[in-house]
């Protein structure tokens, strides 16, 4: 088997998404083209934004069909991210929440791919 070491977003425009992800990130993307950037993580996975009109074969669905999720320590970290992100203009779908595994809150890219930033309860 092999390690997962990227995620593939398709988008509607590259260079809107790349300053969106800069900006959340507060980091630059490591590879330009006008159909293509990618960001390597701190944890080492890379998240590419790919434009969907370029992809073989097509894709069929578009943001909001699932979500990448960023594991924090602790509710006050969940929570300081989502001030953070608010404040660099991230729509937020769902606040920070309680829910049945930990504190959560969700954001949404300008496709609406769904970012969920979460704390585990048996962790904070």
């Amino acid at each position: 088997m092999t390690d997962t070491n990227n995620i593939l977003l398709y988008v509607t425009n590259p260079t809107a998404s790349a300053q969106f992800y800069a900006g959340l990130f507060g980091s630059k993307p490591v590879e330009v083209s006008a159909t293509f950037v990618l960001f390597v993580l701190p944890s080492g996975l890379a998240l590419g934004l790919w434009d969907k009109t370029g992809v073989e074969p097509a894709p069929t669905t578009s943001g909001g069909g699932c979500e990448i999720g960023f594991k924090v320590k602790g509710r006050d970290a969940v929570d300081a991210t989502h001030a953070e992100w608010r404040a660099k203009g991230a729509t937020i779908a769902l606040p920070p929440t309680e829910l049945d595994f930990g504190r959560s809150f969700v954001a949404v890219d300008p496709d609406g791919h769904r970012l969920r930033v979460y704390a585990l309860t048996e962790e904070m």
